[in-house]
C-alpha cells in the first residue's frame, strides 16, 4: 500500500514508538526477571519464617480457594488476567497457572517454573501422561506453596486455531455450534476438582454458598467462570502490549461465581456443566458484540460495570525498582568477580 507524504511522519512516529517500547520490553524483561531470580535465591532461608468488570464481585472470595476457567483468544488474555487481579488482595501471589508446555521456553518461563505452575503439552498422544503429571504435581505443590487459586484455559488453545476443530466436533456430536468460544475439554478440570475439593462424610463436596461468604470450608470452595471480551472481537496479542502499535482500548472482564457443591464431579454430569458454561459464554459474547455491554444478571434490568483503574504511582515504584534492582546485582556480581579473579 502506498505512503502519501501526509500519512508518512504518522507512520514513522508509530514506527518509533514501536521500537521504543520493544526495547524497553527487552531491557525490562533482562533486568526484572534476573533481578526476580536473584531476591529468590538470596531470601530463601526467609521461607522458615483501563479495564471493565462486571458480574460478581470476586474480591468477596479471595482468601478461599478458587479455579478460574477462562475463554481463551489470544496471548494478551494472561496480560489481561495479571492486570485485572493486581487488586485482588494476595491473589497474584498465591495463583498457579495452567498453562501450554511452549511457554516454558519464554522469557518469563523460569520464573513460572519457581513459582510453581504447571506447563501442559498438548495432544492426543500426551493427554493421559500430563493429565497424571498434573495430579502429582497438584498433591505435591497446590498446598505445600499456599496457592489459592489456580487459572485454567479449558479450551486447550487460541480460538482461532481450535474454531473450526470444535464446530466439527459439535455437528458430529449434536452440541451446540459455538462462534466466539470453542467447546472445553474436560481433563484437567476434573483432575483439579477431585485433587481439591473437600469432601463431606457422605461423599458429597463440601463448597461454600454464594450467598454466605463467611462459610469457609476446607478446599477449593469456588468456580469462578471468567469471561474475556475485547471490542469487536479483536483480541489483543502480546505483540501488541509490546509495541502498541494500535489504537488504546478498553478490556471488559465478566464473573460469575459457583460454589463448588453445585459442581457435579461425576465425568458426564462434569462434561454437562463445563459445556453448559461455555454456551454461556457464547451467549454473553453474542450480547457484548452487539451492545457493547454484558447482559444484565436474571432477575435485574441493567448490568453494572465496575472500573478497574490501576495505580501510576505504584507501577512507576515497581519499575523503578526493578532496575535499580538490575543495576544492584550488577554490581554485585562485578565484586565477587573481581574478588575472585
Amino acid at each position: 500500500m502506498a505512503v502519501t507524504l501526509e500519512e508518512a511522519p504518522w507512520l514513522g512516529w508509530i514506527l518509533v514508538k514501536a521500537l521504543m517500547r520493544f526495547a524497553f520490553m527487552v531491557a525490562n524483561n533482562l533486568v526484572a526477571i534476573s533481578s526476580y531470580i536473584c531476591y529468590l535465591i538470596v531470601l530463601q532461608p526467609l521461607r522458615v519464617l483501563d479495564m471493565v468488570e462486571w458480574g460478581d464481585d470476586i474480591k468477596t472470595i479471595t482468601n478461599d480457594e478458587a479455579v478460574m476457567l477462562v475463554n481463551h483468544q489470544a496471548t494478551g488474555d494472561v496480560c489481561t488476567l495479571m492486570m485485572c487481579l493486581q487488586d485482588k488482595e494476595l491473589v497474584v501471589a498465591q495463583m498457579m497457572w495452567l498453562m501450554d508446555h511452549i511457554f516454558k521456553y519464554t522469557n518469563f518461563g523460569i520464573v513460572s517454573l519457581i513459582h510453581g505452575d504447571f506447563f501442559i503439552r498438548q495432544g492426543k498422544s500426551h493427554r493421559e501422561q500430563q493429565l497424571l503429571l498434573l495430579k502429582k504435581h497438584l498433591e505435591k505443590n497446590y498446598r505445600s506453596r499456599d496457592r489459592k487459586w489456580i487459572v485454567l484455559f479449558p479450551e486447550g488453545g487460541f480460538l482461532r486455531k481450535r474454531r473450526e476443530t470444535s464446530q466439527t466436533f459439535a455437528k458430529k456430536n449434536n452440541l451446540p455450534f459455538l462462534t466466539h468460544v470453542t467447546l472445553p475439554r474436560i481433563g484437567a478440570t476434573k483432575i483439579i476438582l477431585n485433587v481439591l475439593v473437600a469432601r463431606q462424610e457422605n461423599g458429597s463436596p463440601a463448597g461454600g454458598d454464594a450467598r454466605e461468604f463467611d462459610s469457609k470450608p476446607k478446599g477449593l470452595q469456588w468456580i469462578i467462570d471468567t469471561t474475556i471480551a475485547y471490542p469487536k472481537a479483536e483480541p489483543i496479542d502480546i505483540q501488541t502490549w509490546i509495541l502498541g502499535y494500535r489504537k488504546p482500548t478498553v478490556t471488559h472482564v465478566h464473573y460469575r461465581i459457583f460454589p463448588i457443591k453445585d459442581v457435579p464431579l461425576e465425568t458426564d454430569e462434569l462434561s454437562d456443566w463445563l459445556y453448559q458454561r461455555f454456551i454461556e459464554k457464547e451467549d454473553l459474547l453474542s450480547h457484548f458484540y452487539e451492545t457493547g455491554a454484558f447482559p444484565p444478571p436474571k432477575g435485574h434490568k441493567e448490568a453494572v460495570s465496575r472500573e478497574m483503574t490501576l495505580s501510576n504511582t505504584w507501577i512507576f515504584l515497581i519499575q523503578s525498582f526493578a532496575f535499580l534492582s538490575g543495576y544492584m546485582w550488577y554490581n554485585i556480581f562485578q565484586y565477587f568477580y573481581h574478588c575472585l579473579f
